[in-house]
């Protein structure tokens, strides 16, 4: 009786539209008060000790050096370098543009971040260089979702938190999806636009880009190469990568003042905000039920129902893509990760190439209507309608589900870099 009026609180909370910290924190205070021996204060110390761990403090540290190094213009000088590089190719600005949001992704662990940084200086170039409105849109909107898949991902980390898997190794993993993407959207950019050309390489624009990129470049060798090479750990990069953007953007640049980075850091908490009261009761939930024994019942009902591997995928890609449209990342990751972790290892998939499916497959919903947030942010960018950039995202969506299975059902593409080749 309990466990369905529980079912029918969250449906309730669902049909009334209520954000989803207000449908976890119902549902935390329903359970700890209905099956915790009537102690709804527990519910309290849970979250406490969901948020007091070392390993959260890497989100905020790299939600601010996004955002500064967005504020400022090392997004501006990779896209110069990658203009310069990719000109005789045909259809280079569009392979410019997706080589731009892979190479802005690398520093900021963000998919609105990066479309944001990205496309407010790509979607100009493209229209004036004679690319269709519908074609900038989807490359640039897609192009925005590599910020959750190349380290350091936000939702990586959440992911790693939240189920216990190396965080380090989910961004080791992160490389190779990457690539695929990169690839399949590179590709679709250079076949649709093979008419169109910048002209050749020009030494004097080259040997330029590559001397105002000269601080930017090496910005994701640094916090990658210290977390790899054991130097530091992911939060102590999270650090490092905040410290390296204010002293690249207000002292080397000199493209920020201090009265900037209060605004960024303003900003960046506002948005944090709304972050951490979710991922507190997601994490509280997850401990009760972890107690309970819940995941551990679900895997064995559903153990008997799933019959291998490839059906458990199947399963569960098409469950993240259903949840995607209508949930973001965090919230998702959050809500889900800990009961489908266990069913994918009781299958024999591994933790850390779940994991990466897992991201890959709600990134997809950055993309699709009605809630997708990078659709979201395009019509307020690019003052386009929700129609018009709904429409221009469509052949992305596409190409996105071809390369997620493809991640999905070929295991390597995740684990080779983890394994180490």
């Amino acid at each position: 009786m309990e466990m369905w009026l529980l079912v029918g609180l969250i449906v309730l909370l669902m049909v009334l539209r209520q954000p989803v910290l207000v449908l976890l924190g119902c549902a935390a205070l329903f359970v700890y008060s209905v099956f915790s021996d009537g102690r709804p204060e527990y519910a309290a110390y849970d979250v406490w000790f969901a948020v007091n761990q070392e390993v959260l403090l890497a989100i905020p540290l790299f939600v601010l050096a996004g955002a500064i190094m967005s504020k400022g213009t090392i997004a501006e000088r990779i896209i110069d370098l990658m203009r310069e590089f990719t000109r005789p190719i045909p259809g280079g600005l569009a392979l410019a543009a997706v080589l731009s949001c892979a190479g802005f992704a690398a520093i900021s662990g963000s998919a609105a971040v990066t479309l944001l940084a990205v496309g407010g200086i790509m979607y100009k170039a493209l229209t004036e260089g004679g690319y269709t409105k519908g074609f900038t849109i989807g490359a640039l909107c897609s192009g925005g979702v590599l910020g959750i898949i190349i380290p350091p991902s936000i939702p990586l980390i959440l992911y790693g938190y939240i189920t216990q898997v190396s965080i380090a190794q989910l961004f080791l993993a992160g490389i190779g999806p990457a690539l695929v993407l990169v690839t399949i959207f590179a590709g679709y950019g250079f076949i649709t636009n093979l008419k169109r050309r910048e002209g050749g390489w020009r030494i004097s624009g080259f040997v330029r880009a590559i001397r105002r990129s000269i601080f930017a470049v090496p910005i994701p060798v640094i916090i990658l190469g210290g977390i790899y090479g054991g130097v530091f750990t992911v939060t102590e990069a999270a650090a490092v990568a905040v410290v390296v953007a204010v002293l690249v953007e207000v002292l080397l640049h000199r493209d920020l003042s201090l009265g900037d980075l209060k605004e960024v850091t303003e900003d960046s908490a506002k948005l944090l905000g709304s972050l951490y009261p979710v991922l507190a009761f997601a994490f509280s939930l997850n401990v009760f039920l972890t107690a309970e024994g819940v995941p551990q019942q679900l895997v064995a009902s559903l153990d008997q129902m799933i019959d291998g591997k490839v059906e458990f995928m199947l399963a569960a890609n098409l469950l993240l893509l259903l949840v995607g449209m209508v949930i973001d990342v965090g919230s998702a990751t959050l809500v889900l990760a800990p009961l489908l972790q266990p069913l994918a290892e009781a299958q024999g998939v591994d933790p850390v190439h779940f994991g990466i499916v897992m991201i890959v497959n709600l990134g997809i919903g950055y993309l699709t209507p009605p809630l997708g947030l990078n659709l979201i942010v395009a019509m307020a960018a690019f003052k386009e309608s929700f129609w018009t950039v709904t429409r221009a995202v469509l052949p992305f969506i596409a190409l996105m589900m071809a390369g997620l299975m493809v991640i999905a059902f070929v295991p390597q593409i995740a684990l080779y870099f983890v394994s180490g080749g």
